[in-house]
């Protein structure tokens, strides 16, 4: 699998930032307009729909329609791990159907004088094309956490 990275130190409190992106509502905030982004259901591991956090166990079904052409993309996740200690904190999720054969995005945070670096690791396949198809992803990934890192600093920082 071919893998993307990009960070961002944010100038607001680790509690504030982690408990943000823990939330369905912070995954609707980061996604851009333009992705046309439509959350279908949230259930959480005990079955309940629209649970409070975005624990392990989590799924979401979402839909996307970039740029308003074609027809929606759908899109499953489900959060496979979520730890938190003093100062870090990580969850991680992966697609269970969707536009990619594979696909593990692991969001990163850790505490630092009272900032937050936010670490989002992608690690996918793309389709049809594999491992060659990296640099074509890379293009599409950039802007899109590019948006989502300073629509971060946007809602987060003091």
């Amino acid at each position: 699998m071919a893998t993307y990275q990009r960070e961002v130190w944010v100038d607001a409190p680790f509690d504030e930032v982690w408990r943000f992106y823990s939330t369905v509502d912070g995954l609707e905030a980061l996604t851009p307009e333009w992705m046309n982004l439509r959350v279908e259901e949230v259930r959480g591991p005990d079955g309940d729909t629209d649970p409070d956090v975005l624990e392990a166990g989590t799924e979401i079904r979402m839909s996307l329609r970039p740029f308003g052409t074609g027809p929606h993309q759908r899109w499953i996740s489900t959060i496979v791990q979520r730890t938190e200690e003093d100062g870090a904190a990580m969850f991680r999720d992966e697609m269970d159907g969707g536009p990619f054969p594979e696909w593990q995005h692991t969001h990163q945070f850790y505490a630092g004088d009272g900032k937050t670096l936010v670490r989002d690791v992608v690690d996918y396949r793309f389709p049809a094309l594999g491992e060659t198809g990296s640099p074509l992803a890379k293009v599409g990934f950039e802007p899109m956490f590019a948006y989502r890192h300073r629509k971060t600093k946007d809602l987060l920082e003091r």
